[in-house]
């Protein structure tokens, strides 16, 4: 099965990832299918970039992402979303 994943890139302490089109057996840095994007974890703004088309393709071929890409693609499609983490949470009224 082909997994839609993060494959790490970068130097020590300064994490940047590849987003790729990989089989599920294979390692996390190990071989893949191709390249769809990339997503840089030290940049605030525009951090991520996907190509959509080649996603959407993978997807229609039975590809699964991964629950970060998955966020990743949501946030792709709909500029508006922010991070799942940025959300603060909401205080309950207390009876």
């Amino acid at each position: 099965m082909v997994k839609i994943r993060m494959r790490r890139t970068g130097c020590k302490n300064h994490a940047a990832y590849r987003i790729v089109a990989a089989d599920e057996r294979s390692p996390r840095d190990g071989k893949f299918l191709e390249i769809l994007g990339w997503y840089d974890t030290q940049i605030k703004e525009n951090n991520f970039k996907l190509d959509l088309e080649r996603v959407n393709y993978w997807l229609s071929n039975g590809a699964k992402p991964s629950t970060t890409v998955a966020s990743l693609i949501r946030r792709a499609k709909n500029p508006d979303l922010k991070p799942h983490h940025a959300r603060k949470a909401v205080k309950k009224d207390a009876k």
